[in-house]
């Protein structure tokens, strides 16, 4: 099984570090769905593979220029708070309401960046107008989108990915592109808190874990190099798929 872990997550890799997601639900559905693990040890091995998957993944991004510093750690920060806390409920869940409320939530972040993307004008997606990087606006803007993704992330082991571009394209202003880079600069503090959380929590595969992200690494770290070279459309297409195939997964899965 190990092998076949490894070459699947390298795909999911290549697909993921494309969107610059770290994770989503993607891997936790593969995991659950494919080789039969509970969906609260998914999640907790997707989370916490999620740290080294988008370490690849943003160095990626950033040499290629997609990367806001600034409202990524910022953002970042407050949303490890937000996964570290939110985690330790998780357990208390039963697993099949739980894999159905991730599916759900996949979902309605798939439908949530459709909407944005339509609303979007062409001129704004491709320059879009960076909110400026100080101010009181700024950092409410940035510690908002951090604590409300971050518990959302802790609490159903997802990257929430869709959320955090929403917010960085609606209140800070960046473009498609720098909305996926920066977000894999993001998801790294996140989901280190909340892959914490679920290790105290016993929900953590350490074999497992080593062959997700051997997996995953190497394939975010090639897919993030596609981002910034194929056609806008074919990266929102892919951004607005992916949460929504890993949702189909973990529903036929339950």
């Amino acid at each position: 099984m190990g092998i076949s872990i490894i070459l699947s997550m390298l795909v999911v890799g290549l697909l993921l570090g494309f969107v610059g997601a770290g994770g989503s639900g993607f891997i936790i559905a593969m995991l659950s769905t494919a080789f039969g693990f509970s969906i609260h040890t998914a999640l907790g091995t997707s989370l916490a593979a999620m740290v080294f998957t988008t370490l690849s993944g943003a160095f990626s991004h950033y040499r290629e220029g997609n990367v806001a510093v600034k409202p990524g750690i910022v953002i970042g920060i407050t949303g490890a708070a937000g996964a570290w806390i939110s985690s330790g409920y998780s357990a208390y869940v039963p697993a099949e309401h739980l894999m159905w409320m991730t599916a759900g939530m996949l979902f309605l972040s798939s439908l949530l960046l459709w909407i944005r993307m339509t609303m979007t004008s062409r001129a704004s997606q491709n320059g879009g107008r960076p909110l400026r990087e100080s101010g009181v606006r700024f950092w409410l803007a940035s510690a908002a989108i951090g604590a409300v993704t971050g518990a959302m992330s802790g609490f159903f082991g997802i990257g929430s990915t869709p959320f955090i571009q929403i917010g960085m394209i609606i209140l800070l202003g960046l473009s498609i592109r720098q909305a996926a880079g920066t977000t894999m600069l993001v998801i790294i503090p996140i989901a280190l808190a909340g892959g914490a959380g679920y290790y105290q929590m016993g929900y953590l595969d350490i074999p497992l874990l080593i062959q997700v992200v051997v997996g995953s690494m190497i394939g975010s770290y090639i897919g993030a190099k596609f981002t910034s070279r194929v056609p806008l459309g074919v990266l929102k297409t892919a951004m607005i798929a992916m949460p929504s195939i890993g949702a189909l997964l973990l529903m036929i899965r339950s």
